[in-house]
């Protein structure tokens, strides 16, 4: 009693002799704007099953627990489960959350897993998914930005470290772009692509150009405006849409320099070894090549040299177009075939090219195409044979689609 009259007239004095209750001021508000700013996720449990394992422990006589964090879907007790990085499959046999048993877990849910006849020394962090809905990749399609803070050149063919989940591999990163993108010989800002801002999906029915280098963004490269070619040296398991992350981890850890490329997310899985995959991301590389007239045949055909070496394959730009350039302007024209086996080859033009036709020179044997290089008119007529073309760089499918116009 002495503690409580104490009590109330210590309250009394801070109070200025008022001993009610005080009065909330403005506490309300504050709950009602706490609940306007929470957002509640939503939670999906469909789609397939992407469950992270954080953590593995046997327990005696009952088998293995898989603890971690539903990602994606849901999981249920006697589901048939898969560990694709072990390429194993197991039956869930019952399941906790907060120590408490559970016959369901959704996209969100923390929980514990316990599966049989699975050795728990193997498995530190882990995938499980729905059995085959998660890959196993050398090679992937991603939408990728540059950090800003790297502040070196960005090349492509250069090897990085990819980050996916736990697992670091190193990896070849190959960067493109939308034509469109590339710019103009004027300077003119890159075109914002659509999806900019965004993750861009990759349509396959387009053509890509490759580029020398991943840019920052900004107004030379857009957000959503570069991609990338990542052929890792090892396999890695990822479902799709995984954040990737590339890094020069073997750069000085004293130095003060960031260490972290770009980041991007993954939108398709290839397999370098299937060619015919490989060849449906069409990225090219522009090549120009100029070459000299070796001899003029009528008015129409010239026998051209300089463009390819001697063990050139010439059937791949066979009907591949050509200029002439003269002191008289551009002739155009196509590669007709070649001729003899020292890397030349014929040129007929659409219209008559004006150069003087060489003299008749008698052949070295019957039946036989004279290619002697002494035997050269190149000086007499002049002119240039160009050929502008685009080399696919992944496509080995066929000769045709490798090297086209």
């Amino acid at each position: 009693h002495t503690h409580t009259h104490t009590h109330t007239h210590t309250h009394a004095q801070a109070t200025g002799g008022n001993t009610e209750a005080p009065q909330a001021v403005g506490l309300d508000k504050l709950i009602a704007q706490l609940r306007a700013s929470v957002v509640i996720p939503h939670r999906n449990p469909d789609g397939p099953l992407h469950f992270a394992v954080d953590h593995c422990f046997p327990i005696k006589g009952k088998g293995t627990v898989l603890t971690g964090t539903v990602l994606n879907g849901s999981i249920k007790v006697n589901d048939e489960i898969e560990l694709p990085e072990f390429r194993v499959t197991k039956k869930v046999k019952s399941m906790q959350m907060f120590k408490k048993p559970v016959n369901r877990a959704t996209q969100g849910d923390r929980v514990a897993v316990l599966v049989t006849q699975l050795d728990s020394k193997s498995i530190e962090r882990a995938i499980v998914c729905a059995p085959g809905s998660i890959p196993t990749f050398s090679a992937a399609i991603i939408s990728v930005e540059r950090v800003r803070f790297y502040k070196a050149l960005c090349p492509s063919k250069r090897k990085f470290h990819m980050t996916v989940g736990h697992t670091t591999v190193m990896a070849t990163a190959h960067f493109f772009v939308l034509p469109a993108a590339a710019g103009t010989a004027s300077g003119a800002p890159l075109l914002q692509g659509p999806g900019a801002g965004k993750e861009t999906a990759i349509d396959l029915n387009k053509e890509y150009l490759l580029a020398d280098q991943l840019l920052p963004s900004g107004k030379d490269a857009p957000l959503g405006s570069q991609w990338a070619l990542i052929v890792l040296e090892k396999p890695v398991t990822a479902p799709a849409n995984s954040l990737l992350i590339g890094s020069v981890l073997d750069t000085d850890v004293h130095s003060n320099a960031c260490r972290i490329v770009f980041h991007g997310r993954i939108l398709d899985t290839l397999d370098p070894a299937s060619a015919a995959g490989m060849a449906k991301l069409r990225v090219y590389k522009p090549k120009c090549k100029t070459g000299s007239i070796k001899r003029v045949v009528d008015d129409t055909v010239v026998i051209g040299k300089d463009l390819f070496k001697k063990e050139t394959d010439i059937t791949k730009f066979i009907n591949l177009k050509v200029h002439i350039e003269t002191d008289s302007g551009k002739i155009p024209g196509y590669i007709e075939g070649s001729f003899g086996s020292s890397g030349q080859y014929r040129v007929r033009c659409n219209e008559p090219h004006g150069l003087p036709i060489s003299k008749s020179k008698a052949k070295k044997g019957k039946g036989k195409e004279n290619d002697d290089d002494n035997e050269d008119d190149s000086g007499r007529g002049g002119g240039k044979i160009v050929l502008a073309f685009k080399k696919y760089m992944f496509d080995s499918v066929s000769n045709n689609a490798k090297i086209q116009q």
